[in-house]
């Protein structure tokens, strides 16, 4: 039976006091706590659940939801969705490109190339015969002039992913202007994560004679795991390694990343021809630096802390997030919202709780400056750089020699 066209008459206020009262016993039931961290939790429904009588839309029930949940005092409370009214949207086309304004035109002033081994995300203007380059102007977009009082992303409004047709000249008029047709990409944020990645591996690389390798871990999620893999793949076989886990946004727990990166060697295998082999082959038996920072959170709170624990090396820069106290899925609301529900939390050995709300101290506090950052000098990086060398200096990576053959 069709139920595209099925309707129901729906009272809101009596709808958003059940949602309360749902969330409310999620939380009750099944939070890690039986206690609820000390907090009366039959006074908060009382306190908060007076407020919903006064709630105008679903927009102030998801607020109060987020004042009830945030008295728990714990990471991982969440509320999202629910049946709300929101406006259409108009995304806007990206070029990957940084703009600038000279001679009253909106000018190229670099083309943003992710990475030489990524493929996943380039430049709409890098594609093959655009023969566009960095200093070129664009005048229209579509046709219509650029208007340089205002942003040039104005002049992409709704073309997301769109195929558009742009007037490119080497000069600042249209005299001998040529038109070109791309297709826009909808967001420049992973072109330019690719691009800054790039750029820390490369001055690692010429900052240490090539000696070390750059790894950026951006969670400990599927796409963490995968870019720890496949660039620990392409440089496990430098002298050591600087693993950047700055901005990681978390996801599972990390015991697989500490796993690979804490190979002991085993053996090393002598060959009559080629190099030696070490075991296990997919290892690196160097000095290590960890970068953190305030923005590295959940999954990548325990990945420095599973970093200190295995005694992999000094984690350089700021205080982590300090989030630790789990979420394991919850029920939907009933009309289609969401509450995370904190299950579990994590202890140590010593059977000490996870700083919660604290977080992973560095070993060596690096704070970012931003007139520094201004230049492209990222100082938590200089300064695992610098650690990283003199580790290398007292512990350089097992390589024994290989012994005399013998008559047997």
């Amino acid at each position: 039976m069709p139920t595209s066209q099925l309707e129901m008459t729906i009272n809101p206020k009596a709808e958003w006091k059940q949602i309360f009262n749902d969330v409310w016993r999620f939380e009750r039931d099944f939070f890690y706590d039986p206690n609820m961290h000390g907090v009366d939790w039959n006074e908060m429904r009382n306190h908060y659940g007076k407020l919903i009588d006064d709630c105008v839309t679903r927009w102030d029930v998801n607020f109060v939801i987020g004042e009830l949940i945030a008295e728990l005092n714990a990471s991982h409370t969440y509320r999202s969705g629910g049946d709300l009214e929101e406006a259409p949207t108009r995304n806007v086309g990206y070029l990957g490109i940084d703009w600038e304004i000279a001679n009253d035109r909106y000018q190229i002033k670099k083309i943003i190339n992710g990475a030489p081994w990524d493929s996943e995300v380039r430049s709409p203007l890098m594609m093959p015969g655009l023969k566009v380059k960095e200093g070129d102007y664009i005048l229209e977009v579509n046709g219509s002039p650029l208007d340089v009082t205002k942003d040039p992303w104005a002049a992409f409004e709704g073309l997301s992913g769109k195929t558009v047709e742009l007037t490119i000249n080497s000069k600042p008029d249209f005299d001998g202007a040529r038109k070109i047709t791309v297709s826009t990409i909808d967001d420049e944020t992973r072109l330019r994560n690719l691009a800054w990645i790039e750029s820390n591996r490369k001055r690692v690389d010429e900052a240490t004679n090539g000696k070390i390798g750059y790894i950026y871990v951006p969670s400990t999620g599927v796409d963490g795991q995968n870019e720890l893999v496949r660039q620990f793949a392409a440089q496990y076989k430098k002298d050591g390694l600087i693993i950047d886990e700055r901005f990681n946004n978390g996801g599972q727990i990390p015991d697989r990343f500490i796993e690979i990166l804490d190979r002991k060697p085993l053996a090393f295998w002598a060959v009559r021809d080629g190099k030696t082999w070490q075991w296990p082959p997919f290892a690196n038996f160097g000095p290590k630096v960890m970068l953190i920072n305030g923005w590295s959170a959940s999954g990548g709170d325990a990945f420095p802390d599973f970093f200190r624990k295995a005694k992999l090396g000094p984690l350089v820069g700021t205080r982590t997030w300090g989030g630790l106290i789990g979420i394991s899925g919850a029920p939907n609301l009933i009309d289609g919202g969401s509450v995370t529900v904190p299950t579990f939390r994590m202890y140590d050995p010593d059977g000490k709780w996870f700083k919660e709300g604290h977080g992973v101290d560095p070993d060596i506090e690096v704070i970012d400056d931003p007139a520094l950052l201004s230049k492209g000098i990222d100082p938590q990086l200089e300064r695992g750089i610098q650690e990283e060398l003199k580790l290398l200096e007292k512990n350089p990576p097992v390589n024994p020699k290989q012994p005399p053959y013998e008559k047997r």
